[in-house]
């Protein structure tokens, strides 16, 4: 897998809106932002054309309205931040994260139990 962008905290919520909605315009991104945000259509419109020229969106213009689409996947970059942070902070042990999670309280027994289904399942279409 080639090495995604690098996307700042401001840029994931354009692009978490993108990933849900694509293909959707400039107008759509700014209105849906402003639900969660104090962001002005000028700020959202920077944080689009950043994320243009960082490779991430692509866009084509329909009459007088850009229509973007996402040019990475959602599910790569939440790998590949996820594979960063375990690397940064448990030198790329997941047990020793999810023991840390587990030791400090972090997680309810209802998430511990998520996780045990999850495992199982995994486990059984491993074919173990």
């Amino acid at each position: 897998m080639s090495r995604l962008p690098q996307i700042s905290e401001a840029e994931l919520e354009v692009m978490k809106i993108v990933w849900k909605c694509a293909p959707i315009n400039t107008n759509e991104i700014t209105e849906k932002l402003l639900r969660t945000t104090s962001w002005s259509a000028k700020t959202t419109q920077t944080l689009i054309k950043r994320l243009v020229t960082k490779g991430a969106l692509t866009y084509e213009k329909e009459g007088r309205v850009f229509v973007y689409t996402p040019l990475v996947k959602e599910s790569e970059y939440v790998g590949q931040e996820s594979s960063a942070f375990l690397k940064r902070f448990y030198d790329g042990d997941l047990t020793a994260m999810v023991s840390a999670y587990i030791d400090d309280d972090k997680l309810s027994e209802t998430e511990i139990d998520t996780l045990r289904s999850i495992l199982a399942e995994g486990h059984r279409k491993k074919g173990h």
